[in-house]
């Protein structure tokens, strides 16, 4: 293709003219450095491109090299325990070329192409096929089986396929084309482009939910497995945190995890955890379920706008699969950034607070792709994709355009605030401002698997917390002797759902995780307890005495018994009326 010129360096915004022969979004190699960039803007025979790559050095007449390719990602066996750039560069085979910073105009393909993988086909010769069948399977980690499915747009009858070891380039498979004839050759690489949705049969409303294994999280605002979410709070309330310990413990077969210019230290914590970290369904080490991709802060700015996609095209393609897919990216407010910045270049017309008018737009395209989705295939195959964005606003300010535009897209919203952070109240998640809107899509689920009861616990429990804020105002002015006896019930109850049940240690191996089963019977035993001595003030049992009955300290200790050793609930029903009974003896 022809090449062209550049005539304005501006950042990572550079213009070139002589760009008649390129389409919008396509990649192209800017300069005798050969540095990736991407068109976003075309007047007439002018391209404005965005550079994912430093342009110090760059000037006025050095060539650009068209490549007539959009923006895409490599997939096949390899991208579970890689860690990417923004652009799907491998980082760690980059460092053993360039040492620790990335040389500039560097290109590794995403996948490795020596390393061999063994094929096992799953179909015969002579079967047909469509988009989206699966013609066998690669043993990618312990953890994890590689569907090799058939590439979008194909359908025919399978001439050949073999089975051995392969590179991902090398041919496993030949399809006859059902419209020409024509034979085509099928590898395990499939290329897609980031900024289009990869296509499903239909979308299903999610009714199953992500169990994190985080109380605050499972039983008071739970995500769905195809749900989406979002973590809005200031600097220190524990985004990133919650965020690693979502990507730990949730039951999520895949995690896609992004770092999108957040601090390097803490994509360093992920690096570092994860391998020694074992994971509670399997036993096995989590990255070998894991796909990292970093654009740290110190990263080329435009790269982070890319990041985001790059991430959530590597989770569809699981998700295509019929995986439960689980996204985390962190944070879409410096993606945001990366627009603002870019859009600034561009000289367009700035919307609230300089971000682009396009902003809204943008942030509802991403979390649309999420979903619990009917795969493409003759077979039934069933993939959900949850994708939870952290989110983080000048001063913790909830009115930012960032926020806002993503509450209108997501479902679930976990409020973090630095006063419970620094109270160390983890996961700092505000009981008062957040919530969850899948309550109903999931209650069958959990009245199946749980309890008919689990969402009426649920329900009283969140009623506790709102007296207890209520009622809190009214100390704070007359204080706490103006209570009557029942009220200042309400607030022992609420302080014990708050340090008993919604704290949890995230460095104990007991309470770090907690299952759905243990959640409701330790919420059942703080609001039977709450039930009782209603009882016993009707009864004429002095308040004091219920506030230091010893059993309380028990139920405190309850969080750290082993999920074994679920009995023990049973034991403190009975000694509750016990010691309750011996208080109306007296």
């Amino acid at each position: 293709m022809v090449e062209g010129k550049i005539i304005r360096v501006a950042g990572p915004l550079v213009v070139a003219e002589n760009m008649l022969n390129v389409r919008m979004y396509d990649v192209v190699k800017v300069s005798e450095k050969k540095l990736i960039g991407e068109v976003i803007e075309l007047k007439e025979d002018k391209a404005s491109i965005q550079v994912y790559e430093e342009t110090s050095g760059i000037g006025p007449g050095e060539p650009v090299y068209p490549t007539g390719q959009p923006l895409s990602v490599e997939l096949g066996p390899g991208l579970i325990s890689s860690i990417y750039d923004g652009v799907q560069r491998p980082l760690d085979l980059i460092r053993l070329l360039s040492g620790d910073l990335v040389t500039r105009g560097v290109d590794l393909p995403g996948i490795e192409r020596k390393k061999k993988w063994y094929f096992k086909p799953l179909l015969k010769k002579g079967a047909k096929v469509i988009t989206g069948d699966i013609l066998g399977t690669v043993q990618e980690t312990t953890l994890i089986v590689h569907k090799i499915m058939v590439p979008p747009g194909i359908a025919g009858e399978i001439s050949k396929i073999s089975e051995g070891e392969f590179t991902v380039e090398e041919p496993i498979a030949e399809i006859k084309l059902t419209d020409n004839g024509k034979r085509l050759t099928v590898t395990m690489l499939q290329k897609w482009p980031v900024r289009i949705p990869r296509p499903y049969k239909e979308k299903l409303p999610p009714d199953e939910p992500l169990i994190t294994g985080q109380r605050v999280v499972d039983t008071f605002f739970p995500v769905t497995k195809g749900g989406t979410a979002c973590i809005p709070g200031p600097f220190g309330s524990g985004k990133t945190v919650v965020q690693h310990q979502l990507s730990k413990w949730a039951d999520a077969e895949i995690i896609v995890f992004v770092g999108c210019g957040e601090r390097g230290n803490e994509m360093a914590d992920v690096l570092l955890e994860f391998p020694e970290l074992k994971d509670p369904h399997t036993g096995e080490p989590l990255i070998k379920r894991t796909v990292l991709i970093a654009n740290t802060s110190n990263m080329p700015v435009a790269a982070r706008e890319a990041s985001v996609y790059t991430g959530i095209t590597i989770a569809e393609y699981f998700r295509d699969m019929g995986y439960k897919v689980a996204l985390m990216a962190d944070s879409t407010s410096r993606w945001a950034e990366a627009l603002r910045e870019i859009s600034g270049r561009l000289e367009e017309m700035p919307g609230e607070e300089g971000y682009p008018a396009y902003l809204a737009t943008r942030i509802a395209e991403f979390y649309e792709r999420s979903g619990k989705t009917v795969c493409l295939g003759s077979d039934t195959r069933i993939g959900t994709l949850s994708v939870i964005g952290a989110v983080s606003p000048p001063g913790g300010d909830l009115s930012d355009p960032v926020v806002q535009a993503t509450l209108r897209m997501v479902k679930v919203f976990w409020s973090l605030e630095d006063k419970l952070a620094y109270m160390r109240h983890f996961p700092a998640i505000s009981w008062l401002r957040s919530y969850s809107l899948y309550l109903e899509n999931i209650s069958n689920y959990l009245a199946k698997t749980v309890s008919a009861d689990f969402l009426p616990l649920r329900s009283e429990a969140m009623k506790i917390l709102q007296e207890e804020a209520t009622l809190e105002e009214i100390v704070r002015l007359v204080g706490i002797e103006s209570l009557s006896p029942k009220e200042r019930l309400t607030l022992e109850t609420a302080k014990s759902i708050r340090e008993d049940f919604l704290h949890q240690f995230a460095f104990d191996p007991q309470d770090t995780y907690t299952s759905l089963k243990k959640q409701y019977l330790l919420l059942k035993i703080i609001i039977f307890l709450h039930h009782q001595c209603l009882k016993a003030l009707d009864a004429g049992i002095n308040f004091r005495e219920l506030a230091n009955l010893k059993v309380r300290e028990k139920i405190a200790r309850m969080k750290f018994n082993p999920e074994e050793k679920l009995e023990h609930f049973d034991q403190l029903e009975e000694e509750i009326k016990k010691g309750i009974g011996e208080l109306k003896n007296v």
